[in-house]
């Protein structure tokens, strides 16, 4: 039976899957060796993710994730006062229910890989622009996501996975390393293109090799056909399947 790999997060996990997505990069890495199980829920901030806890990961499974991805805070950083207010989530909230999916997946399974992933950073310009193309006359005039808030956020995320013991991948930084990263990884100042996916499942198979879950060193669920004898082919699968 192949393990699974969840990713839970919200639209930048939700559209991971689309073509040249960190997701399907992930699940073609993995391919015959683990389930790349995609949670991502577009808009949810960490207060709406908590409702899916029981759901998404219950108690006393036989069979809980092996690994998951907590992608999380885009949303929890949405200004109060702007037009995403109802996304906002205060930092020491966001931090206490990062918290509290912590506790509830190594209570699902104390052996999970567990790797926090803050959010991006924001092009607050490349959002107004998106703002214009979308709504016109009636989008936005004033950004409802910073660089900066977003930054603090980032930075709550990495503390709290410091404090819990667990992985993280700091995205709001590693992104900025690059110049240009506006454009480069944001298609409209918050959502990934094609290389800002490609940043996060760099990270991702970066933190998942330095822990245990190397894909080059798992087994392939069945036998690889070379080791399939045409005229007997029983042999290759007596071991797991007869």
């Amino acid at each position: 039976m192949r393990p699974n790999i969840v990713l839970f997060g919200d639209s930048i996990t939700q559209e991971s899957f689309r073509s040249g997505g960190w997701g399907a990069s992930l699940a073609d890495t993995y391919s015959r060796k683990a389930d790349v199980v995609l949670r991502g829920y577009g808009g949810y901030n960490t207060r709406w993710a908590l409702f899916l806890l029981h759901h998404l990961f219950p108690l006393g499974s036989t069979k809980p994730p092996v690994a998951t991805t907590i992608f999380l805070g885009a949303n929890d950083a949405a200004l109060a006062g702007r037009t995403s207010e109802r996304q906002h989530v205060p930092v020491e909230e966001y931090k206490e229910n990062l918290r509290k999916i912590v506790r509830h997946l190594k209570e699902c399974s104390p052996t999970m890989l567990i790797v926090l992933i803050t959010p991006p950073p924001i092009d607050e310009e490349g959002r107004m622009e998106y703002a214009r193309e979308t709504y016109g006359e009636k989008a936005m005039t004033l950004p409802e996501r910073t660089n900066e808030t977003t930054g603090v956020y980032a930075k709550g995320c990495i503390e709290l996975a410091g404090e819990l013991g667990v992985r993280s991948i700091n995205l709001w930084s590693k992104m900025q390393e690059t110049d240009g990263w506006q454009k480069k990884y944001l298609r409209d100042g918050l959502h990934l293109t094609a290389e800002g996916n490609a940043v996060v499942f760099e990270e991702v198979v970066k933190v998942f090799k330095e822990a245990w879950l190397d894909a080059s060193e798992m087994a392939y669920d069945f036998p690889h056909h070379s080791e399939i004898d045409g005229k007997n082919p029983e042999k290759a699968f007596q071991q797991k399947c007869l």
